[in-house]
C-alpha cells in the first residue's frame, strides 16, 4: 500500500530557516516602530467564543469564520430531524461554541472591556500574532496569516491617526518598500448613501465599492442592484465615485455636495484636519484621498486608510481606521479606539519580489570553526563557548569531514567568516578568518578574536 505523501492545508504555508529570518526581520523592524511611539504589546488566544466574534465583520466576513467543533460529542443535543432539516447556520450555532480570530481588533476590544481595570487610558497596544479567515486562497491572501497591529483606545484626538500614517511612513521606509496611502472616512460614505437617497443602505454600498479596484465598476454596479439599490441611486453615484483633483479640490466638492448633510460634512472636517496635521508633521509618504475606499469591516465609523504597494502587483499591505463603539458591544460604551494593522505575509511577499531583504537576514551564525580532529576541537571549544558568551553566533563544524564539504556548508548556511585552527594556528595561538564572501583570509590572535568579531558587528 502506497504511504500517503503528507500535505498541509491549502491557504497555509511552512517557512523555512531562511524565511523565518526573513519574517522576523520584519517583525522586529514593525516591532521597534511601534515602540518608538509608546505602544506596549499584549496577546489574546488563538480562539474565541463565537458570540464575540459574529456580527463584527458583515455578512461576508461572518462567512468566513472557522468555527471549532464542540470538545466531546458535539453532536449532543441534535437530532436527526435538524440534520435532515439541513440548516446550517443553525446547526453550527449548536456544534460550535468557538471560532479561530478573524483579525486582532475585535479581541482587542473585548480584551479591553475584560481588563480595563488594570489598564492606563489612553491605552496604546501592539499585538503580533496570527489570525484565521476561511478564504479562497490566492496571490498574497492566506488562510492564516499574520497581522502586526496598533490601537489606541480612550481618545477622540485624530493626532492619533496622523501618527499611525507617520509610523506607516517609516516602517516601509526602513524596509524599503515605496508606498501609498489610500484615506476615506466612513462619514463621508455615510454622507454619499445620503446624497443617492438611499442613507439605510451605507452597508451594502460600502461593501460592494470597497470590491471596486478587485471586480471593476460594471461589477460593483450589478451588485448595488442585485442588493436592491435603485437604478436611481446606483447613477448618482457614479460621479462621486469618478471624482478626482487634488486632495483639498476632492474636499472642497464634497463639503459642496454636503452642504445639508451633517454627517458628510464632519467626515470633509476630519480629513482636513488630518491633512493639516501631517503637513506639520512634515510627513512625506504620498496620501491620497480615494472615496472608493470602503473597508467592509462594520466596526468603522470614521478615518480609514489602507496602503498599497508601488512597485509590486498586490492587495493592501497594510489598514486600518477608527471605530468609536466597538467596546460598546460587549458593555463598555463611549470608548473610542483608531489603530492599524501591518499584512507581515503580503509585505513578506512584496519584498521577495523586490529581492529586498538584506543579506544578512539569512544568517544565523556569524561564525563557523573548521573541525580538524579530536585534538583540535579541545583548542576550539573554549574559544566557541567565549564567543557565545559575548553574543556572537558561533558554530563548530561537527565531525572532521573534508575542509571542501565544511566550506560548502558554511557558504550555503550564508556563514559569512570561518575560523580554521590546525596545527599550525595552534602552536602559534592564532586563527585563520577567511571571509566567505571576498575568499581573502587574514591571521588573528586568539586573545583577539571576540573583540574584532564584536567590532566587525558595530
Amino acid at each position: 500500500m502506497a504511504v500517503q505523501k503528507p500535505s498541509i492545508p491549502k491557504g497555509t504555508r511552512d517557512f523555512l530557516p531562511t524565511e523565518m529570518a526573513r519574517r522576523n526581520y520584519i517583525f522586529d523592524t514593525i516591532r521597534e516602530v511601534f515602540r518608538c511611539y509608546g505602544f506596549q504589546p499584549i496577546e489574546t488566544p488563538a480562539m474565541e467564543n463565537l458570540s464575540t466574534l459574529l456580527g463584527k465583520y458583515g455578512e461576508e466576513g461572518d462567512k468566513l469564520l472557522f468555527r471549532i467543533l464542540n470538545s466531546g460529542n458535539f453532536l449532543e443535543g441534535v437530532s436527526s430531524q435538524d440534520l435532515d432539516a439541513g440548516n446550517l447556520p443553525a446547526l453550527s450555532a449548536r456544534m460550535c461554541e468557538k471560532g479561530l480570530r478573524y483579525d486582532l481588533t475585535v479581541p482587542f476590544a473585548r480584551f479591553v472591556v475584560q481588563n480595563q481595570s488594570q489598564l492606563v487610558f489612553p491605552f496604546r497596544r501592539y499585538q503580533i500574532q496570527p489570525v484565521w479567515r476561511a478564504d479562497r486562497p490566492q496571490k498574497g491572501r492566506y488562510r492564516e496569516f499574520f497581522q502586526c497591529d496598533a490601537d489606541v483606545v480612550g481618545s477622540d484626538s485624530l493626532l492619533h491617526e496622523a501618527d499611525l500614517i507617520q509610523m506607516v511612513e517609516q516602517v516601509f521606509s526602513r524596509l524599503g518598500i515605496r508606498v501609498v496611502v489610500k484615506i476615506n472616512n466612513r462619514k463621508i460614505l455615510s454622507g454619499v448613501a445620503s446624497l443617492i437617497g438611499a442613507p439605510e443602505r451605507v452597508t451594502d454600498i460600502t461593501v460592494a465599492i470597497d470590491k471596486l479596484d478587485k471586480i471593476g465598476l460594471e461589477q460593483v454596479n450589478a451588485e448595488l442592484r442585485e442588493r436592491g439599490l435603485p437604478d436611481a441611486a446606483v447613477v448618482a453615484l457614479q460621479p462621486v465615485l469618478a471624482l478626482s483633483g487634488s486632495n483639498q479640490e476632492k474636499l472642497a466638492c464634497l463639503d459642496a455636495l454636503f452642504e445639508h448633510i451633517p454627517d458628510g460634512r464632519e467626515g470633509v472636517r476630519e480629513l482636513r484636519e488630518i491633512f493639516d496635521y501631517l503637513a506639520t508633521m512634515q510627513v512625506e509618504v504620498p496620501v491620497e484621498l480615494d472615496l472608493t475606499l470602503a473597508r467592509g469591516l462594520n466596526y468603522y465609523t470614521g478615518a480609514i486608510l489602507e496602503v498599497k504597494a508601488l512597485d509590486v502587483a498586490m492587495g493592501s499591505i497594510c489598514g486600518g481606521g477608527r471605530y468609536d463603539n466597538l467596546t460598546g458591544i460587549f458593555g463598555l460604551p463611549g470608548i473610542s479606539g483608531v489603530g492599524i494593522s501591518f499584512g507581515a505575509d503580503r509585505i513578506f511577499d512584496v519584498l521577495t519580489q523586490l529581492d529586498a531583504f538584506p543579506r544578512e537576514t539569512a544568517q544565523s551564525t556569524r561564525i563557523m570553526f573548521v573541525n580538524f580532529g579530536a585534538e583540535e576541537q579541545r583548542q576550539v571549544l573554549p574559544l566557541l563557548s567565549a564567543l557565545r558568551r559575548s553574543g556572537i553566533s558561533a558554530e563548530l563544524y561537527p565531525e572532521a569531514s573534508k575542509i571542501k564539504k565544511q566550506l560548502s556548508y558554511a557558504d550555503a548556511r550564508h556563514i559569512p567568516l570561518v575560523a580554521m585552527i590546525g596545527a599550525d594556528e595552534a602552536a602559534s595561538g592564532t586563527v585563520t578568518l577567511k571571509d566567505m564572501q571576498t575568499g581573502t583570509q587574514q591571521s588573528v590572535p586568539v586573545s583577539g578574536l571576540c573583540g574584532l568579531l564584536a567590532a566587525m558587528e558595530r
